[in-house]
């Protein structure tokens, strides 16, 4: 079995959130609960990737693995791929736990842990059936088309597939649409290789970093799942997830 790596990317400097992983959610921080979730799956080691003392410190408080990497990074890959370099780890796969999902359910995790268990896999990630037209037509969403064989052929802010306006009210019976959840998993030798990949022609027009990989000849295999972790973007969010966990 494929020895395994959890990198949870952590920047202090958020711009909608500043201090985001320090945030209390039921007393506990959020960097705290990410990584608590990310134990709970079949991951061989867990470390928090970031650029900020006080984060490195936090995770040292409640006894977590931490690095520390620049605070150049444009993405989480590029902060995932820092850490792995300093780390001079083993590892076969890495997995990109997103830090700003609190209530992560490790057996999505799993699922791309288990997608990396196939040597031709270069890069995992999980999608989820869309609920509602309003969830397509936001430009917030990101959606994806998979070939028959589950690899993704394209991602975007848009809706795809296109409906034509005289299939609006049928969009959820005529086609499956998908919305790409944040979870990626590379293969170590993967991974390495994005570093040297410069920015794509399509990745600046949708501002998504896995169609630079696409463009460079990178598969990006997918499994579905169904649920979705309740993410972090804002004060606002906060008080949402306290809400519907703790009052």
């Amino acid at each position: 079995m494929a020895k395994s790596l959890g990198i949870i990317p952590a920047r202090y400097g958020s711009t909608r959130f500043p201090g985001k992983p320090l945030a209390l959610i039921g007393g506990v921080t959020m960097i705290e609960r990410v990584y608590r979730q990310a134990e709970k799956s079949q991951l061989d080691h867990i470390v928090v990737a970031t650029d900020d003392e006080r984060i490195a410190d936090t995770v040292s408080d409640f006894r977590g693995n931490v690095v520390m990497t620049d605070t150049v990074h444009a993405t989480g890959t590029d902060r995932c791929r820092e850490a792995f370099i300093k780390l001079n780890s083993k590892a076969d796969v890495v997995v990109n736990i997103q830090g700003d999902e609190p209530f992560i359910d490790p057996n999505q995790i799993n699922k791309v842990v288990e997608l990396l268990q196939n040597s031709a896999v270069q890069i995992a990630t999980l999608i989820s059936q869309a609920v509602s037209e309003e969830e397509i037509s936001n430009v917030n969403r990101v959606k994806v088309v998979v070939s028959t064989k589950g690899k993704a052929l394209y991602f975007s802010r848009q809706a795809i597939p296109y409906n034509a306006p005289a299939s609006a009210n049928s969009w959820k019976e005529k086609y499956n649409h998908y919305i790409h959840l944040g979870l990626y998993g590379y293969r170590s030798q993967v991974l390495l290789e994005l570093g040297h990949l410069t920015q794509s022609s399509l990745e600046i027009a949708e501002s998504l970093e896995q169609l630079r990989w696409l463009e460079n000849g990178y598969e990006i295999h997918t499994a579905v799942t169904e649920g979705r972790a309740d993410a972090v973007d804002t004060p606002e969010d906060l008080k949402v997830i306290e809400k519907k966990y703790f009052l």
